[in-house]
């Protein structure tokens, strides 16, 4: 299957795990048009420019977790992003998946040299780019509404108190003024 090299083609293939958002080496063979095989060899033969920051490999519990998130979420959506992950991870692997964190994957078009990975490589930057503004803009809005329900909530305690005391009556029986028959 080939991807068109759309932000949001390739944002279905963004995780997050371990606090950061990486892509897997299936996924950016896939996008590359090279065999997972030959991708992993090419990282290896530079793997002085790949610290553990940049690439990771999954544990069992990481890519079991992985694999039964898109299980679930399967079932609600029959176009849905499991389906493209779990297409491209065939049968069954035998040594854990690859991550590559943002900069390893503008590290991997130093290491692939050719006019397919500058492409992809250019989606895929604008794809993180993407996906970090949306991020601050949910974050921004959070703040927003954050702001907002302080500001009301402060305004609804002042208007509780007020009614409570208007329930409550006075606390003491207030002394009359002036003249008592």
């Amino acid at each position: 299957m080939k991807l068109a090299l759309k932000p949001e083609n390739i944002a279905q293939l963004v995780f997050f795990i371990r606090g950061d958002k990486v892509m897997l080496a299936q996924h950016l063979a896939e996008l590359y048009g090279v065999p997972v095989r030959a991708l992993n060899q090419a990282v290896k033969r530079n793997i002085k420019r790949f610290p553990s920051d940049f690439m990771f490999q999954l544990t069992k519990d990481e890519f079991e977790r992985l694999k039964s998130q898109f299980v679930i979420s399967n079932g609600r959506n029959r176009a849905s992003r499991s389906q493209i992950v779990i297409s491209s991870w065939g049968g069954l692997r035998r040594a854990l998946p690859y991550a590559f964190t943002e900069q390893g994957v503008a590290m991997l078009s130093s290491v692939l040299r050719s006019t397919r990975a500058v492409e992809v490589n250019i989606a895929i930057m604008r794809t993180f780019v993407q996906l970090r503004r949306l991020m601050d803009t949910n974050r921004h809005l959070a703040r927003k509404i954050e702001a907002l329900e302080k500001k009301y909530d402060e305004q609804f305690a002042e208007v509780f108190a007020a009614i409570k005391d208007l329930i409550a009556g006075p606390a003491t029986p207030k002394k009359q003024i002036g003249f008592h028959p």
